[in-house]
């Protein structure tokens, strides 16, 4: 538990974090743009609200005094008057004149008695497309005080006594720059403070309520984890297609079912070998003894036996070493069948061509027993598709079986019987049946041992059948009664 909080409370501190700089940084952005495009704003508004200020001074000022004395010089007085009428209204303002080439001839807030001073130029082509515009267009040209910098203006053009050139007037000085960008600053620097502050305290509410609702399907896995690793093997993200984070639950779905099948198929296994075990000690120690026994007793009274008790004895040795070499046998084959060690190599064949097989190889042993094994058979039988080997084991265990319970002069009946999609297979005997209250277990090998037929030595027989018809999908029946004899049946599928 300690973990999964410690998990989540990192988990929600980076995201916190991580939001929290993401507002921050937004913050900045969006003043940073803010101050850009109010700066912008102003700049054309106070342009456009100046357009005519050049041709204003140029109608009134030009109106009774030239720009120009007699000798050509220029009127030095009349600029300085306008300058001192221009920034008693609005000190950001700067006056210059210029010829038509866009040099500056004088102005006020440059110093011309510097021979040493670079002559300054304006770039006409901003001038010549805002006085073409009358000033209803955004425009920026050069500073005449900082040609690197770009300022609003306002121009316009005069002719007088034939002289030509152009006022330029900047609408925003030195002094008025450095001013704005003092108080643009501190007013950006309170907003950006008071917006910070703000932000950092709706970030902190916001982002915490946001981050638990995000984060709501993350903690219910977290939870269902922490239950499963706990041994909660059933435990599961319900609704897994339905979460904010399906690939994770679907995935952790699959994977705890995958965990729970791998750990049953353990278990069932390690119950398997247990039983088996167990059961190979029970199975294995009659025989053993018995032979024990014998053996014992032949080197005990080896020169007191007679030649017919001796050879009783080897033939009851024998005998046993064979029921103990058969049961082995059995016992193998049958725990290769349960840890599904066998796959079936599917094939068609005749089932009926088998049977004959099967029948003339117990033909010796059943006329030593006076049994009749007949089989009823339709010449057209369709081929089956199974795997050959297996089904062969399966019938000759249900001979075997069939044989071991019919008495002397009984009969035993094979019978196959198709319906298109199977073929049905049946034995049937003429032995003592098996009574209803076994037929439910008759096929369990570990529960045989309490009935009468494990003491006449059943053996694995049907067991291994089952098995055999498990692997083949189908499985096998049984029709019995007692002093009736019994019937087995299974069904396979027909070649398509």
């Amino acid at each position: 538990m300690k973990n999964n909080k410690t998990l989540s409370s990192r988990l929600i501190l980076k995201l916190g974090v991580t939001f929290f700089l993401l507002i921050v940084f937004m913050g900045a952005l969006y003043i940073f743009i803010t101050a850009y495009f109010a700066d912008k704003y102003y700049h054309e508004t106070s342009q456009k609200l100046n357009a005519q200020l050049a041709q204003h001074l140029i109608d009134e000022k030009f109106k009774d005094k030239a720009p120009f004395l007699d000798n050509g010089e220029v009127n030095k007085a009349l600029f300085g008057d306008i300058m001192h009428d221009m920034m008693a209204v609005n000190q950001s303002i700067e006056v210059f004149l210029l010829d038509n080439e866009g040099t500056v001839l004088y102005s006020v807030v440059l110093d011309h008695d510097d021979p040493k001073a670079p002559i300054t130029h304006v770039n006409l082509e901003p001038v010549q497309q805002f006085i073409a515009q009358k000033g209803q267009t955004y425009v920026l040209g050069d500073d005449p005080r900082n040609t690197a910098e770009q300022k609003i203006f306002s121009a316009a053009k005069f002719n007088v006594d034939g002289k030509e050139g152009y006022i330029y007037i900047t609408l925003a000085s030195k002094v008025y720059e450095q001013i704005s960008t003092s108080v643009l600053s501190s007013y950006f620097f309170k907003i950006g403070a008071g917006a910070t502050i703000l932000a950092m305290v709706f970030t902190i509410i916001i982002g915490l309520l946001s981050l638990w609702f995000l984060t709501r399907s993350l903690r219910k896995i977290l939870y269902v984890v922490k239950r499963f690793r706990e041994g909660d093997l059933s435990s599961r993200v319900a609704h897994a297609e339905q979460s904010d984070l399906k690939l994770l639950a679907t995935s952790f779905n699959e994977m705890a079912d995958t965990l729970v099948k791998n750990i049953e198929d353990m278990q069932a296994v390690d119950k398997f070998r247990r039983e088996l075990i167990a059961n190979i000690s029970h199975d294995l120690r009659t025989p053993l003894s018995i032979l024990k026994g014998y053996i014992e007793t032949l080197q005990i009274k080896d020169e007191s036996l007679s030649k017919e008790d001796k050879e009783q004895y080897i033939n009851i040795i024998l005998s046993n070493s064979d029921k103990l070499s058969l049961l082995i046998s059995q016992l193998f084959e049958y725990s290769k069948l349960e840890s599904h060690q066998i796959e079936p190599q599917k094939e068609p064949f005749s089932i009926t061509d088998l049977i004959l097989d099967l029948i003339e190889s117990y033909k010796v042993i059943a006329e030593k027993k006076k049994i009749n094994i007949k089989l009823n058979a339709n010449k057209t039988m369709p081929l089956v598709f199974a795997d050959i080997s297996l089904v062969e084991r399966a019938i000759q265990n249900l001979i075997d079986n069939a044989i071991k319970y019919t008495p002397e002069g009984g009969d035993i009946t094979l019978e196959t019987v198709s319906d298109n999609e199977n073929v049905v297979f049946r034995i049937s005997d003429t032995g003592p049946g098996i009574k209803e209250q076994e037929q439910a277990f008759i096929f369990e090998r570990y529960k045989q041992a309490k009935t009468s037929h494990q003491k006449e030595g059943a053996g694995l027989g049907l067991a291994i059948v089952q098995k055999i018809m498990e692997l083949h999908n189908t499985k096998i029946s049984l029709e019995s009664s007692s002093s009736k004899g019994s019937t087995f049946l299974f069904y396979l599928p027909v070649v398509t």
